[in-house]
């Protein structure tokens, strides 16, 4: 018995609700799935899982549930066809607990966005589940690095919650308890969170979930993130092409790109011919590689301006003569000695924090211009488009930004009025 009801826990969590139809006999398959994935080095992985298969007795709608083991997958298909049988779902959805919806949630993203996306995900979903410890931010990460968290002092959140019983005032006291407790920015932000956990639990398991409540505290004014405007842009893009490296820090005013995917681009990715760029990939922070975005609407295609074709020719050029085997177009390249002879770094992952060292900020400095950060460039690729009467929607496209995921499905799909869009960037930067 005590197996039965650990085995029901696992699917609940995972499972979505569905209603018997009378007189019709409920069925549940177990099916293995093998998916293909390339990673960093270029090597094949297979991942498989098991995949519990039955239908919505009432609906009729296809529902699939993933497991790591087939072991676990059984258990689960046998719990499913025992619960149905015996009625007992009814009582196992209707205890499902906002710590079930959230993990549920969780684990719907993980195959859609990257690593630290994800964990970024994940972070978020505790300040909904909690506990939450009370302390600054420093005490906080000191308990949690020395494991004592059950001894610190903690405000219970939402995870214990059933939701059925979850109401929009128990929304409401939980997000004013994460304004006083760690600021209202990150209350904001996890509000993000509950509301998709709320979402897919209504969809997923057709269980009543309550609205999100209005007139929360508002935030406080951040101050406007400083970008360059177009004059500023064209002194920076004249020095750029007169210094070797100067298409590392032109490249994100000419295409907007994440400073991930910028330094997760390889050759492969760059299409000279067409004049394309295909974003699909990310860097991560330490420098490994990932093949996908940071959503799914990030896969996208990028048209190149004039300069920027230029640029990237000039700097293959040079690239290929110093780096063999080189796949990056934005590799590390070491040092240069007073003898000629390079480092052993040229052409390994070039991180983040040594791109805005050593490639980035003295480019400002060597400008006389005011220092704006990686990222800002892409609020000033945005920003100049949408000043120059691009339509947004399209804007949104070259960006890669959520909202343009159902126009912009594949890498390879070509963003149609992108290649005006980007003539009317390059002449507000050239000034022509």
């Amino acid at each position: 018995m005590a197996q039965r009801t650990g085995a029901w826990d696992t699917v609940r969590a995972g499972l979505r609700q569905f209603l018997p139809a009378k007189n019709q006999p409920f069925t549940a398959t177990v099916t293995r799935r093998d998916r293909k994935r390339q990673t960093s080095d270029g090597s094949i992985q297979i991942q498989t899982r098991f995949v519990v298969n039955f239908r919505d007795p009432d609906t009729g709608r296809r529902r699939q549930s993933f497991f790591e083991r087939r072991s676990e997958a059984m258990a689960a298909r046998d719990a499913l066809v025992a619960a149905v049988q015996s009625g007992r779902y009814r009582t196992a959805i209707c205890s499902l607990k906002v710590s079930d919806a959230a993990e549920h949630w969780l684990q719907s993203r993980r195959p859609h966005v990257k690593r630290s996306t994800w964990d970024s995900y994940k972070k978020g979903v505790h300040y909904i589940v909690g506990p939450l410890l009370v302390g600054s931010p420093e005490e906080r990460r000191r308990w949690a690095a020395a494991d004592t968290t059950g001894a610190a002092p903690s405000i219970a959140m939402l995870g214990d919650i059933r939701l059925a019983d979850l109401t929009t005032a128990h929304i409401r006291s939980w997000h004013n308890t994460l304004v006083v407790e760690v600021g209202i920015h990150t209350a904001h932000a996890a509000k993000k969170f509950l509301r998709g956990v709320l979402a897919l639990a209504a969809e997923d398991f057709q269980v009543r979930v309550p609205p999100m409540p209005v007139q929360l505290t508002r935030s406080g004014r951040r101050e406007k993130k400083q970008i360059l405007d177009p004059a500023q842009v064209r002194v920076l893009l004249a020095q750029a092409q007169r210094e070797v490296h100067g298409l590392y820090y032109a490249f994100p005013f000419l295409t907007g790109v994440r400073p991930s995917e910028q330094l997760g681009l390889l050759w492969e990715d760059v299409d000279l011919s067409k004049r394309t760029i295909s974003i699909r990939r990310m860097q991560e922070l330490d420098g490994t590689l990932v093949n996908l975005p940071k959503t799914e609407a990030g896969e996208r295609a990028i048209p190149m301006s004039e300069t920027l074709c230029y640029m990237l020719e000039k700097w293959r050029q040079d690239f290929l003569s110093h780096v063999q085997a080189g796949a990056r177009v934005f590799p590390g390249l070491g040092r240069i000695y007073l003898d000629g002879a390079q480092s052993r770094g040229v052409g390994r992952p070039l991180t983040y924090a040594n791109f805005r060292m050593n490639y980035w900020k003295p480019a400002f400095e060597r400008a006389g211009l005011p220092y704006v950060t990686p990222h800002s460039a892409r609020h000033t690729f945005i920003s100049v488009l949408q000043a120059a009467g691009v339509e947004v929607g399209l804007v949104s496209k070259l960006a890669g930004h959520a909202n343009a995921s159902i126009t912009l499905q594949h890498y390879t799909q070509a963003v149609r009025g992108g290649d005006a869009a980007i003539a009317k960037l390059e002449a507000l930067y050239t000034g022509l």
